[in-house]
């Protein structure tokens, strides 16, 4: 018998307090997992991953392993711009050897990214359920932001990552976007998460840090559009 735990963290505030990129950023993480197993993993630990691991473990729960939603700094560490350098899985492997799931598309970027090298990282197929004690986490490849984008359904919540927001959904005009794949999976690879599915997304963009999926299909601008032309001439770009 599970005993879901599930927590949200916004980098700048509940922990990197004194990182004034992580309070400029806005990031979420989360740790995802089972009480009574006594296991947890992280989602995007980036800015202070050993700190953030220390929370979750003051919860009682053993940090297992890491999920990345995509490759950028603010999410999984490495080179921001070039003006400064994230911490995030390759300081938290430093400080236990844990599995780091993200999807296949997505490895190499990571790689790249952050050194991590490929015996770290456990590649993922859409659709693929990765448990955390007796909590099921299923795998959503949701391409466009970056190739390998996924978003996290659990126990009733859809982490999202940069793929969509409460308002707007991430950029496509950075290395690895897509317009065209991105209209794919606001409109086809996210059409049937059911309405009372909280979201919870990778930044903090809107003054609610979660709301439900009926309430964000009816308020977000880039779901608006009818069809896939009109989607492009708006967003496309």
């Amino acid at each position: 018998m599970s005993s879901p735990y599930l927590r949200q963290f916004l980098a700048g505030r509940d922990f990197a307090l004194d990182d004034s990129v992580a309070v400029g950023m806005r990031n979420f993480a989360y740790a995802v997992g089972d009480r009574e197993a006594g296991v947890a993993v992280l989602v995007d630990p980036a800015y202070r991953p050993v700190e953030l691991a220390e929370l979750v473990e003051a919860d009682g729960l053993r940090v297992v392993g890491a999920l990345a939603t995509h490759y950028h700094p603010d999410h999984v560490g490495g080179s921001l711009g070039g003006r400064t350098d994230v911490a995030g899985i390759a300081e938290l492997l430093a400080w236990r050897d844990v599995p780091i799931h993200a999807q296949h598309d997505e490895l190499t970027w990571i790689t790249r990214r952050t050194d991590v090298g490929a015996e770290h990282l456990v590649g993922h197929d859409d659709g693929d359920v990765l448990r955390v004690g007796d909590v099921a986490v299923t795998l959503v490849h949701t391409p466009g932001h970056t190739p390998g984008s996924q978003c996290l359904l659990v126990e009733g919540s859809l982490i999202s990552g940069d793929t969509l927001f409460i308002d707007g959904c991430g950029r496509t005009d950075l290395p690895g976007g897509d317009p065209e794949a991105m209209y794919d999976t606001l409109t086809r690879r996210l059409a049937n998460v059911p309405g009372d599915t909280v979201l919870l997304p990778g930044h903090l963009y809107s003054p609610e840090s979660s709301a439900p999926m009926t309430e964000v299909r009816g308020r977000n601008f880039v779901l608006a559009p009818q069809s896939r032309e009109q989607w492009l001439a708006m967003f496309g770009s």
